[in-house]
């Protein structure tokens, strides 16, 4: 057992893995990383999904029993949710445990339906009753749209994972829907004690956009390249602190006091994108300096191992927040718009995700192609 990763739990941070493929499914290797790990959750997205149908035949023999008649896409939520499902199952013991707080398994409805609330909610609807467990969760992108979806799917008793959040203004309006949602659902006298939803918050990507920003800065004038270059991989972590600080501050007060005593979740940030993209800065930068209650971090496999090897605990997320509101006023100051940055970045996410999709597709029909019996 690792007493890194049993740490970083016992300070609050859930840790989930963004990953999933049939493999570990079968081979034991989610079981022990659940029984060795502390691992409590997993996410997937349609990229993670693309390099898992592209590599080897692990999928073959599923895609072979597959109606022709349906389409390449239901083809891919067929599979999908068979992974999901059977995550779902690996995790219920966690979801059992935890009295439904942890033990969640994400699936995302179709990047193209990012700017189509009702579309967004229908195909959230279908996949919630097709992989049929209740702790499954819903991915949904942080889009206004997305919001609006969000809350919809709330007072349905629907959990949501909102996706692709980059600013601090994107979060609270996915709180507000996901508080909205619960008043819905409460108002109608249906019952809000199982439902538990995370808001997940990219991070280092902000740091690789200000970085680059900041190095071009500093190479137009020299003379400011020391202050430029100082306020490198400060961006990301602060602004993520700030998303914390809303965070505590929104699920308290009397508003949520009036859900909280009809057993209301708090909906936990989700740090993710916390691989580290720049080899000059520590391999496990955005998990030590996000710890703290009611969190939860999504690792790619490489990062859970290094923050096993040689990670530090400490409860990090609000320590020094008067000093990240400073460094982001910093970068203002210097002509860096965080706001710019952060819309840039969701639109490529959402980009990035629908292209995985349509890379994924493609794929799906090449193999279902080969896979058909050959027709006399």
């Amino acid at each position: 057992m690792s007493a890194r990763l049993h740490a970083l739990h016992a300070a609050g941070q859930s840790l989930w893995l963004d990953y999933i493929d049939r493999t570990m499914l079968s081979n034991g290797d989610l079981a022990r990383r659940i029984a060795e790990d502390a691992l409590t959750g997993m996410t997937s997205n349609p990229t993670i999904f693309e390099k898992a149908l592209a590599e080897g035949a692990a999928y073959d023999a599923q895609l072979a029993t597959i109606d022709p008649a349906l389409s390449d896409r239901e083809a891919f939520f067929t599979v999908a949710a068979t992974d999901v499902r059977n995550a779902c199952d690996a995790f219920r013991s966690v979801y059992d445990r935890t009295l439904g707080i942890d033990g969640y398994v994400s699936l995302e409805v179709s990047p193209d339906l990012a700017k189509d609330a009702a579309g967004t909610v229908a195909e959230a609807r279908r996949l919630w009753a097709i992989v049929d467990r209740p702790n499954l969760m819903i991915k949904v992108p942080g889009t206004v749209e997305g919001a609006a979806a969000i809350r919809e799917l709330t007072a349905d008793g629907i959990n949501v994972n909102v996706t692709l959040l980059f600013a601090v203004d994107a979060h609270a309006r996915v709180i507000e829907a996901y508080i909205a949602g619960l008043e819905q659902r409460a108002a109608a006298d249906q019952p809000i004690d199982r439902i538990s939803s995370v808001a997940s918050f990219f991070v280092s990507r902000v740091d690789s956009a200000i970085d680059k920003q900041l190095a071009a800065l500093a190479a137009a004038t020299p003379a400011h390249a020391n202050q430029l270059l100082g306020l490198q991989g400060k961006a990301a972590i602060a602004n993520a602190k700030l998303a914390y600080r809303l965070f505590t501050a929104s699920f308290s007060g009397p508003r949520w006091a009036a859900l909280a005593a009809h057993g209301a979740r708090v909906q936990r940030p989700l740090w993710a994108s916390t691989s580290t993209k720049n080899p000059a800065y520590r391999d496990v930068i955005y998990v030590e300096e996000l710890i703290g209650a009611d969190t939860v971090n999504t690792l790619p496999p490489a990062t859970l191992e290094a923050f096993r090897d040689h990670g530090e605990v400490r409860a990090s997320v609000t320590e020094q927040v008067a000093e990240a509101d400073r460094a982001l006023a910093a970068l203002e100051a210097q002509g860096v718009s965080l706001q710019a940055v952060t819309d840039t970045l969701l639109a490529e996410g959402l980009a990035s995700f629908e292209q995985s999709f349509v890379t994924l597709l493609a794929g799906l029909a090449r193999k279902r192609a080969a896979l058909a019996p050959s027709v006399a």
